[in-house]
This record gives C-alpha cells, structure tokens and sequence, in this order.
C-alpha cells in the first residue's frame, strides 16, 4: 500500500490546525503585540497621547512597588514549585506503588481542588483563614491551642506563606497527574532489576524515576514558573495585594494602574516586564535543570 495515499492532504491540515492557530493569534499573539505597542506610548484617559519611547521602561526600572511585586512572585514561585511538584511527586511515587489500593479514589480525590475555579478557592480559604469565624482558629481554639492562633492574612511577616498555601492545595493533584503520565512511561523490568540490585525505597526515586521522567518534571517546572510568575486571582480575593504591599504581586499591580489609575500605559509597560522575567526566570530555570545544556 502507498504510504501517501495514508498521509492527511495539506487542506485536511488547515482545517484541523487553522481554526485553532487563529484562535491563539486572536487571543494571545495580537493582544501581546498591542500591549507592546502601548507601553511606547503615554495616554490621556483611553486615548493615546504621544509617542513616549523607553519613558514608561525607565519609569518602571526605578519603580520600588514593582520590584517589590516581583519579589513577592518569586517568592510565591518558589513555595509553590517545592509544594506543588514536590508533594504532587510524593503522591504520584505512592500511587505508584503496590501499597496503595483504591488507586482511582485517591487520585479523584487529589485532583479535585484542580477543577475549583480560584474565584472559589479564594472565597474558601478566606473565610477558613477569617480570626473570628474562621475554621482554622475554631479548631485551635476547640483543642485549646490558642497560643497558635494567628492574623493569618494581617501579619505581613507570614502573609505570603499563607496566601502560597491555597495556590499549592489546589494544583497538586495537576502536576500529580502529569508526573504519574511520565511514570507510567516506565518498565516495569526496570524496577523489578533495581530491586535485585538492592535499590528500594527512596534510592529507587532519586536514582530510577527521577532521572527517567526528567523531562515530565522540567515540564511541570515551566508550567508552574509561567503559572505563578502571573498569579491574580487568589491574591485579589484573599487580601488584595495587602496587608500594604506585603502580598502584591505584578499582575495585580498592573490591573491597579491599569484600572484603578487608568494608567494604560504603564498597566502594558508592567505587562512586558512580566513576560520578560518570566521568560528569563524560564530560561535560567531550565539551564540549571538540564545541568547547562539545553536539549532543545
């Protein structure tokens, strides 16, 4: 049989990939480009007003809230790459194992804070965290814990941590999934002749399983980076970027000057300079992954 009479046409191709690919350009390319486009610019109310240049840049390299916004999502990143990938590698390891029965329920159960909107987490977790009503501080109190009892979002030394916690519970049971997808990838005669060698438990995740799902793991890491790097949501709903700048972050900082201060501008200026760090955070990230060599 000729294997080009198999192959899809080229028609058969635009119209599977075009509606989706003008979509993206629609929803992400375009808007990019005009975000980019406006940071040149200064703007009167919603109107552009004259071509500023590199004004807005430098306007935004001696911006201290900016930098302290980016701080604060570095910060949430980090707490966030080590819980989420880290406790989701953990469940992914145990479900992973013979121990473990009623696989499924487990895995449902995990997974499900993931298919919460963040509107609902936040709600949620506000009202947990909330010092008069909140379950948290009802539990304390019942089990006369009350030395633990915390401002557990006005203390703007411990805020971020507990602001982190919610982002962490609720995407676990994402990146568990994706790492027990590259899991699955593995033989099992690979396990079955580690163990003959004598490598069990722990040597038998650092030494088997991690170095074979390297690439599901950097997949995870840049899916979390891009995702926290450019967290909104459950910091809006849960503190609002207080207490003062304690819990701001750049994309709430760009909402505020875009729309509160109808700072146009500036609001896109701020928004390149998240797609730019990011990008570089991304790009360092995986260097150090793979170890200073890129595998493309």
């Amino acid at each position: 049989m000729d294997n080009k009479a198999l192959r899809p046409s080229k028609a058969l191709f635009i119209l599977l990939l075009g509606p989706g690919i003008a979509w993206y350009v629609f929803a992400v390319i375009a808007p990019m480009l005009g975000s980019l486009r406006y940071s040149f610019y200064s703007f009167e109310g919603v109107r552009i007003k004259d071509f500023a240049g590199l004004a807005n840049y430098i306007e935004l390299a001696s911006d201290t809230i900016f930098w302290t916004s980016l701080k604060n999502n570095i910060v949430i990143t980090i707490l966030c790459v080590f819980g989420q990938i880290g406790i989701a590698l953990i469940f992914a390891t145990l479900l992973n194992t013979f121990y473990i029965k009623l696989k499924n329920l487990h895995r449902a159960f995990i997974f499900f804070p993931g298919v919460l909107s963040t509107i609902i987490v936040g709600f949620i977790w506000t009202i947990m965290y909330n010092s008069d009503y909140g379950l948290i501080n009802f539990f304390l109190r019942a089990l006369k814990l009350d030395f633990l009892i915390l401002p557990w979002l006005d203390d703007p030394k411990y805020v971020l941590l507990f602001v982190s916690i919610p982002v962490i519970w609720q995407y676990i049971g994402y990146y568990m999934v994706i790492i027990l997808a590259g899991m699955s990838n593995i033989s099992k005669e690979v396990y079955e002749m580690a163990e003959i060698d004598g490598v069990t438990g722990m040597k038998k995740l650092f030494y088997i399983t991690l170095p074979l799902i390297k690439n599901t793991v950097m997949v995870c890491l840049m899916l979390c980076i891009s995702g926290n790097m450019q967290i909104f949501d459950h910091i809006f709903i849960m503190t609002g970027g207080g207490p003062g700048t304690s819990t701001s972050v750049l994309a709430m900082y760009g909402y505020n000057k875009t729309f509160t201060q109808f700072r146009i501008d500036y609001g896109n200026t701020i928004s390149m300079g998240i797609l730019i760090i990011s990008f570089a955070i991304i790009l360092i990230t995986r260097r150090i992954v793979a170890g200073g060599k890129d595998d493309g």
